[in-house]
């Protein structure tokens, strides 16, 4: 008798199937870089996504297909940030004497040799027709992976698209998804993610202070307890509307101040 329970008798309690075990979860979140120490990411973060630091506070990305939208939502504004960035910059170096914040109003545009301004209302046709058609194939794509290879003229042109979002082929003049295209991709959305926190950045600064970024950097290197984030409050340098072709458009500040 003793032995048959001895037998039957097992002290090991099993766990659940499809838990793993917390040291486990600990351990394997320990071998990747997160965005704090010690933190535990979601399951659903598991650090195959470029730049993937299993920070997701509110649980945006629980929705697989959520998280696919967010990804691609992000690596676009990553991408037109830089981009923005990239043209401030270069605005400032090459024509100081512009402030970028107004270079968009109809005054302030190129002149065209034919037909005397550009006209704004012709530009914001154009731009809507064609990022219109851009945005909803890149829709098409996110739905449907590889729905929208071929060129919808020229048949015979088409791309790789290895993943969505990084169509390859002509697209990649320089052939940098031929090697480690995880590296690429992480490199790419850290410099984007810095490009959208240096563009909100250089937004805040232009309605503070009415300047570009590297006149202000000049000011505040010049005099750093006088010029800084304390000494702009209470006062935009954006004005309570603007006149773009007849059309008076109110603006506001997203800095804490009185528009002029």
């Amino acid at each position: 008798m003793q032995a048959t329970v001895s037998r039957t008798f097992n002290p090991v309690i099993s766990r659940p199937a499809g838990r793993p075990a917390r040291g486990r979860v600990v351990a394997a979140a320990a071998d990747r870089p997160l965005w704090a120490p010690g933190v535990e990411p979601p399951t659903y973060l598991d650090g195959s996504l470029a730049g993937d630091r299993g920070f997701d506070p509110i649980g945006l990305g629980a929705d697989p297909k959520a998280l696919n939208w967010y990804r691609a939502a992000e690596l676009v504004h990553a991408r037109w940030a830089m981009l923005g960035v990239a043209g401030i910059l270069a605005q400032e170096i090459v024509h100081p004497e512009q402030w970028w914040y107004t270079s968009g109003l109809p005054e302030n545009l190129p002149a065209i040799e034919v037909g005397g301004k550009m006209n704004l209302g012709g530009l914001l046709a154009w731009e809507f027709l064609l990022m219109h058609w851009v945005e909803v194939r890149r829709w098409q794509d996110i739905r449907k992976h590889g729905s929208v290879n071929t060129d919808p003229i020229f048949k015979n042109n088409s791309v790789p698209n290895p993943e969505p979002g990084y169509p390859g082929g002509v697209f990649d003049p320089l052939g940098f998804g031929k090697g480690d295209m995880k590296t690429m991709q992480t490199r790419e959305i850290k410099n984007g993610r810095l490009a959208m926190i240096a563009f909100a950045g250089f937004t805040l600064q232009a309605q503070a202070t009415g300047k570009g970024p590297i006149e202000n950097l000049q000011d505040h290197l010049a005099n750093p307890f006088g010029n800084n984030i304390g000494s702009n409050i209470g006062v935009c340098h954006v004005p309570a509307s603007v006149d773009v072709q007849g059309l008076q458009i109110p603006l506001t500040c997203l800095w804490p101040g009185q528009l002029q």
